[in-house]
């Protein structure tokens, strides 16, 4: 029995996109990069943050009145929260009747996560299937990642590993073995325009990419389609190019932008950023698709 310790946000079970099969996706708080359409902002800082949905408030004032930052109030004007005295005490969510209040993130040891993922082994077994670690970015965590996957392979379960690839090499090249599946995303090749629409430059990532194709032979790409990022000729026409030439990537993912988690960033008292109302055609994805394909890449999906 192990003791080592992950913050795990969810754990979502019989997930049909991480990877072949039916899988159940552990999703490890912590990321890098700041990615504006990101689906799930609450991954992004390491820590545990209380967590606000203002749709199941019944306006009780029960979490103003514990909050230590906060007089108590006779009468509750809504779901509201003093994001910039907020110690993330978990005192307000005690109280919430509606469950309204949450802390997104939890911390638990390899031997929890185990206990919780082989409730599915059946499923697994009959879809080809297995366990995927999320995030976040999951290499933010690579001992924690190590001993889950280690564990896995205990237990004969297949694994997937979910990353942006920007993490320490020496830490992504010491998981490739316990991994029997990589699906890494690429955002964009231009350096500047990675920078500024993620927060990083993409140089580790690409490198990244092609030392863990020397030494692991199941890689997946995906590839976020998104309006005025990636969506132009040339940054494809790159971007394949760049893909065709990695040895181990069996599989490309098209993921089709949309606005979805886009209500996060305020439930976790955080700006969101302004979104375009437009998202790519089914025209554009199947030409992106097309141009992929042209540079050799044969599995191309489009979702």
């Amino acid at each position: 029995m192990t003791r080592l310790q992950g913050n795990v946000f969810n754990i979502q079970r019989y997930s049909v996109k991480d990877g072949p099969g039916i899988r159940t996706t552990v999703f490890l708080k912590g990321c890098p990069l700041r990615c504006w359409w990101c689906h799930n902002p609450e991954s992004q800082s390491k820590g545990i943050e209380l967590a606000i949905n203002p749709a199941v408030c019944v306006e009780c004032g029960g979490c103003w009145g514990v909050c230590p930052h906060n007089e108590p109030v006779a009468e509750c004007t809504g779901p509201l929260a003093d994001w910039a005295h907020c110690t993330q005490c978990g005192e307000c969510v005690e109280v919430c009747p509606t469950g309204g209040r949450t802390m997104m993130g939890s911390l638990m040891t390899v031997d929890e996560v185990m206990a919780a993922v082989l409730k599915d082994r059946l499923f697994f077994e009959d879809s080809g299937g297995g366990i995927t670690l999320s995030g976040g970015e999951p290499m933010v965590q690579p001992e924690f990642v190590r001993g889950v996957l280690a564990a896995c392979r205990q237990q004969e379960l297949r694994t997937a590993i979910d990353t942006c690839g920007y993490c320490q090499q020496d830490d992504l090249l010491s998981v490739a073995p316990l991994a029997d599946l990589f699906l890494y995303d690429l955002k964009a090749m231009d350096e500047q325009t990675h920078r500024e629409h993620t927060g990083v430059s993409n140089t580790r990532i690409l490198d990244n990419l092609v030392a863990l194709g020397k030494v692991h032979s199941n890689i997946w790409i995906r590839v976020p389609i998104v309006p005025g990022v990636n969506d132009h000729a040339s940054e494809l026409e790159a971007l394949a190019r760049f893909a065709s030439t990695v040895d181990g990537i069996r599989r490309v993912d098209l993921l089709t932008y949309h606005q979805l988690g886009s209500h996060k960033h305020e439930r976790i008292g955080k700006q969101g950023s302004e979104r375009p109302e437009a998202v790519p055609t089914a025209e554009v994805m199947q030409s992106a698709a097309e141009l992929f394909r042209s540079h050799g890449l044969t599995e191309v999906h489009v979702s």
